[in-house]
């Protein structure tokens, strides 16, 4: 049975990526998100003030967003991260340590894979799901190749999603997709035009829900 967490990655199937935006701007970033109905919050390690972030949005956003650390590369990473209150982590690698640290801890790991034998190795290490990755570069079919074999493992799919493709990519077989720049527009926080970002979200979120149909 799948986790909680789990149920609502399939449910929601979006991850926000917060990516190297400036500590302050990162309220207004994670309130218009949330409030354009953006569930999976994932802040990346490698930007400034990434772990007192992770804490404060874990804090402010119980019940409304499921607050996880990106771009953890290593053991020591996720500890931090984990610390900090990550409720799952993410990563541009495989690191099976990084995978039976969160089992132990009952943090979920999705760890970044490409090849099936990396895909299949991170899976018996524990993980609940992978992160194909890079997404943009490997394309749609791959992802529908890889499945063919491999279904029974949760995929999330990152890299070149947009709005246009969103969907293919779901039909593709991704239980989610990871969103970037594409959704995260570092333009649009640094000119701080978070209505718009809100209303990019909402856009997002209606796309995969298929709110339009109602």
């Amino acid at each position: 049975m799948p986790s909680e967490l789990m149920q609502a990655l399939s449910r929601e199937k979006i991850v926000a990526i917060i990516r190297g935006i400036s500590a302050k701007s990162g309220d207004a970033t994670a309130k218009a998100l949330a409030d354009g109905g953006i569930v999976f919050l994932e802040v990346t390690l490698n930007t400034d003030g990434a772990l007192d972030m992770i804490s404060r949005f874990r804090e402010e956003y119980t019940g409304r967003l499921r607050i996880g650390a990106g771009t953890v590369l290593d053991l020591g990473q996720a500890k931090e991260a984990i610390a900090a209150g990550a409720e799952y982590i993410i990563s541009p690698n495989l690191d099976e340590e990084v995978i039976y640290h969160g089992v132990e801890q009952g943090v979920e790991v999705w760890p970044g894979t490409m090849t099936p034998t990396e895909i299949v190795r991170a899976y018996k290490a524990g993980a609940s799901a992978v992160k194909v990755f890079p997404m943009g570069s490997l394309g749609i079919n791959y992802l529908k190749e890889i499945r063919a074999p491999l279904n029974h493992i949760p995929m999330v799919a990152t890299g070149g999603v947009n709005l246009q493709n969103i969907n293919t990519v779901l039909d593709a077989g991704a239980i989610a997709v990871g969103l970037g720049g594409n959704l995260v527009d570092k333009q649009l926080v640094t000119d701080g035009k978070f209505e718009e970002l809100q209303k990019l979200a909402r856009a997002f979120v209606n796309e995969v829900q298929g709110a339009k149909a109602v």
